[in-house]
Parts: C-alpha cells; structure tokens; sequence
C-alpha cells in the first residue's frame, strides 16, 4: 500500500516518469490536472489514478534505480549501472561499515544505505555545505538518515573511522587521498573510487600501487537497451555508455603488492629490486 509521505512513482502513458512524496492532505499540479494524494494513500501500488482532468497515472513503488535517476540533484550522479555493481564489489550487507567521500546529492549513499541497513553505518564525507543541504533532504524523504552520518569537511585531513569495512572516492584527484583511505581500511578492506579521465585513473593507480593495495582493477560498464517490441526487436537508437572509470582494490600487507600481477609487471619489479623487497619483507 501507499503509505503516508512515501516515495511514489508516477508514470504517464507517454512514458515519463515522475517521482513524488504522497504528502497527506495535499497534491500534485500538472498541466493534466490536480491530484489529490489523499486519493492515492492506502491504494495498492500498481493501481491507476487519475488528475481531475481524467489524466491517468500508473502507481509505482519506486526501486533504487528510480530514486538515483530522479533524485533531487545539483551535481552529477553515480548512475544506477555502477551504483549497483559497486555495491556487489564492495561487498556492502547489512552490518557493513563504509567511509564515502563525495556524498553530492545522495544519490549513491541511499544505494550503499540501502545495502547496509539496518545494522550498518554509512560515513559519508561532504567539503561543500549546499550539497550535504541537498543530501540531508533527500535521504530524511527517504527515512535513511538514521544510517548515514553525515560529515562536513575536507578529506585531506583524514577519516575519523578506522578498520572499516571499505572505502568510496568520488572526488576528484582521488589519488591523493589514498594514504587517508589506507589508514581508515581494516586489513583486508575494500576500495573503490570512480573517476571521469583517464590521467586521473593513472594517478590512482600509482598511489594504490605505492602503498598497501593488491587486486588493483580498472574497469567500465556499457549498458545497451533494446526496444521491448517483440515484433521488431532491435537495440535502441542510444545507449548508456561511458560514465566513468570503476577503479577496485583491496588493501593488505605491502610485501604481498605484486601477488596475482602480471608477468610483464614482475619482471619490471625485479628490474628496480622491488621484488627482492617483497621476499625479504615475507
């Protein structure tokens, strides 16, 4: 059922998409009308309404993926496409314990909230207080303030959170906060960040290659929709492509850097001693 000050998912027939909170005793104006929520509260979702001009509306329970795409936003969003699979390689469950920097509008942290809950905790780091401002409403709307604490500063000087379970930068440069992220990491722990070019992924890499990280990845995801007709199934004219480089790690002792690296890469060590490094260290 539609619940009292829930988000709710309202969908055209033309397709367009709009995300709403169902505030009792008030309502919705369109060009198509008024619509008065109290006539959408306590329906089942999946149920149509319509506006008092006989516009109609289908009534969705949003997903996760809905909320990120239509949240409330000043800066760009982690698309659902990455949020997703950054929740299955950051290993997010609930009872995890995860530092984000670079909360934006919240897009991303409702999808690591929502992963952790409800006996988990999402650290999130924010230098610019008209975005945590945003943030702060749009997960209140969403009743996941109470796992996620919300952290006004600049990352340079250091996480207060130690031994978690993983670390997320969003920010730019990220490669110069990796020792911060190192030092807030359990061994063990799991990193992620993503970043827009391409010099700025060859400078994480660096510094997670410098310090104590192995299982270093860099990877991106393409997503290729097709029309759902089952008489003309083709792809559709456009697709969601580049969005960011997912740049993945795990950090652990540093003797172990070169385990799993490739041939090319050891040779290179054995060049500059580094592997000798590596077998005194163990």
């Amino acid at each position: 059922m539609v619940e009292p000050n829930a988000p709710v998912l309202l969908v055209a027939e033309d397709g367009k998409r709009y995300l709403l909170q169902a505030q009792p005793g008030g309502a919705w104006f369109t060009h198509h009308g008024r619509l008065a929520w109290d006539d959408v509260i306590g329906r089942s979702f999946g149920c149509l309404v319509s506006t008092d001009k006989g516009q109609p509306f289908l009534v969705l329970r949003p997903t996760t993926a809905d909320l990120i795409r239509h949240l409330k936003r000043t800066t760009q969003i982690v698309y659902p496409k990455d949020a997703a699979y950054l929740v299955m390689e950051l290993d997010l469950w609930d009872g995890r314990r995860l530092i984000e920097a670079g909360t934006g509008s919240g897009g991303l942290t409702l999808a690591f909230a929502r992963a952790v809950m409800p006996h988990g905790r999402v650290y999130s780091y924010e230098n610019r207080p008209e975005h945590q401002r945003l943030a702060r409403r749009n997960l209140e709307q969403l009743g996941l303030l109470p796992y996620v604490e919300l952290k006004l500063r600049d990352i340079g000087e250091g996480f207060d959170e130690r031994d978690v379970d993983a670390v997320f930068l969003d920010v730019r440069e990220a490669g110069a906060f990796v020792p911060q992220a190192e030092a807030a990491l359990a061994d063990g722990g799991l990193f992620g960040s993503l970043q827009p070019t391409v010099n700025q992924v060859t400078a994480l890499v660096a510094a997670l290659q410098a310090g104590h990280f192995v299982d270093i990845r860099v990877e991106e995801l393409l997503v290729r929709p097709w029309k759902p007709s089952a008489e003309r199934l083709r792809p559709a004219d456009r697709m969601i492509a580049h969005t960011g480089f997912l740049v993945l790690a795990r950090k652990t002792d540093r003797r172990y850097r070169l385990w799993g690296a490739d041939s090319r890469t050891r040779r290179r060590a054995v060049e500059f001693g580094e592997a000798e490094e590596e077998e005194e260290g163990a």
